[in-house]
């Protein structure tokens, strides 16, 4: 029997773990990435196979690119809907705090960004505390995806969610996600948070990828939009110098548009 490895966590919100099994279930398929295998789930634990890590290589983050975009070709039913197997709202955010994702079922990318995602970004950084000249760019923002303005022809994709290089882990079958806020979104979405912390061998993963899914016309001017959520965030749980570059973010989206 393989080797297990458990994650654990009393009084965690309602229905997390199997949040997560779902989403690992769901990414699993025919031609893409490893995903780390689901044990067992309970209301206070998760157990998965144990992984064995290795030092990433050209040609295994090349080999991870090209498996990703199968991934996402996998698609979904629409921009917000949750994975298979599970109803309701997700989550985001490390295991001791993590925070309510909002799921839905929307036919346009921005309409879901700015209800699901910026709009309750915007209600969080609202809270008490320190606010910024940035609050109403956010709505601003909110705006401008909802108008559409921001959309193109791509049908909505099968995301990881939380696709940060600490959720890929390099193992000799190949790079395997783990850690998911699997939903449908967007694919540039994905691409973006391997870009936010620097995932080793990023370019090798991109070309993978683009060899299978060529991606469209300014895709790099687009990264900071798609990573104003996970950097608003940050914002939220950790402060600091997040806030900073979330309006930064957000100011480089509205200028553009």
């Amino acid at each position: 029997m393989a080797a297990s490895y458990r994650k654990q966590r009393g009084g965690a919100p309602h229905g997390f773990f199997a949040c997560e099994a779902a989403g690992l279930r769901w990414l699993r398929v025919p031609g893409g990435p490893p995903v780390v295998e689901v044990i067992e789930v309970a209301d206070d634990h998760l157990d998965l196979v144990r992984l064995d890590p290795v030092t990433p290589t050209p040609a295994a983050a090349r080999e991870f690119g090209a498996r990703l975009a199968v991934l996402h070709d996998a698609g979904a039913p629409a921009f917000g809907s949750p994975p298979a197997g599970w109803s309701g709202d997700g989550f985001f955010g490390p295991l001791d705090q993590p925070w309510p994702m909002r799921s839905g079922g929307y036919a346009s990318w921005g309409e879901f960004l700015a209800e699901c995602r910026i709009e309750p970004l915007a209600e969080a950084l609202g809270s008490p505390g320190p606010r910024s000249a940035g609050d109403s760019d956010l709505r601003r923002l909110a705006d401008l995806l909802r108008s559409g303005a921001l959309d193109d022809d791509d049908s909505p994709t099968r995301l990881h969610g939380d696709l940060w290089s600490g959720n890929v882990l390099w193992t000799p079958d190949g790079a395997t996600l783990i850690d998911p806020a699997a939903h449908g979104g967007h694919r540039e979405s994905d691409l973006a948070m391997l870009a936010l912390f620097g995932l080793p061998e990023l370019d090798a993963v991109l070309a993978g990828y683009q060899r299978v899914r060529p991606l469209r016309r300014g895709w790099r001017e687009r990264v900071g939009l798609h990573q104003i959520y996970p950097v608003g965030m940050h914002a939220v749980l950790f402060g600091g110098g997040y806030r900073a570059q979330l309006d930064r973010l957000v100011a480089e989206a509205l200028a553009r548009s």
